[in-house]
């Protein structure tokens, strides 16, 4: 056969994935998903394994800093592409805070508890993103503004009767 009469078929429902095309999208939402398993992970840890108690600030210390690796993913893929990079962040943390709503029907008073609700958690989340994307474009702004320099005003002929130095 040839390769015009291979063409691809397009199968019913698969629109619906097209926008795992979009590659903050993609991202976002499998750092999301990192992040609950992170979550996940020291959920479990902290609650059900009374075991690890008498491990818990190293517990603790190795979940949070596995979070925080998480978290910096898209900071890593978009460091170059603010509004990409918010993109992708934001919709990492609307994952994951959908799963800390979950979350929060599994273990109770895990909202009081951090004293944080999931409306409140993911905008602390973007929050952050947010200041990070803006960090990010204004020093991409001042790099370009250092490295083209400053555009030089016109010199404009001076107005009729203006000396620059009143002596002369």
């Amino acid at each position: 056969m040839r390769a015009e009469a291979m063409a691809p078929t397009h199968l019913p429902g698969a629109a619906w994935f097209r926008w795992l095309k979009h590659r903050p999208l993609r991202m976002g939402v499998l750092t999301g998903i990192y992040l609950t398993a992170v979550m996940a992970v020291a959920l479990i840890t902290a609650n059900r394994l009374p075991a690890l108690e008498l491990y818990a600030d190293l517990r603790n210390w190795i979940c949070g800093s596995l979070f925080v690796l998480v978290a910096l993913i898209p900071v890593a893929a978009f460091r170059r592409a603010p509004w990409h990079l918010f993109t992708s962040a934001a919709t990492a943390w609307l994952v994951f805070s959908l799963a800390y709503s979950v979350a929060g029907l599994f273990f109770e008073h895990l909202h009081t508890r951090l004293n944080k609700t999931p409306f409140h958690m993911f905008l602390l989340g973007a929050g952050c993103y947010a200041v990070v994307a803006v960090t990010i474009w204004v020093a991409g702004m001042t790099r370009a503004a250092l490295q083209h320099g400053l555009a030089h005003p016109q010199h404009r002929t001076p107005a009729p009767g203006w000396r620059a130095h009143p002596n002369e």
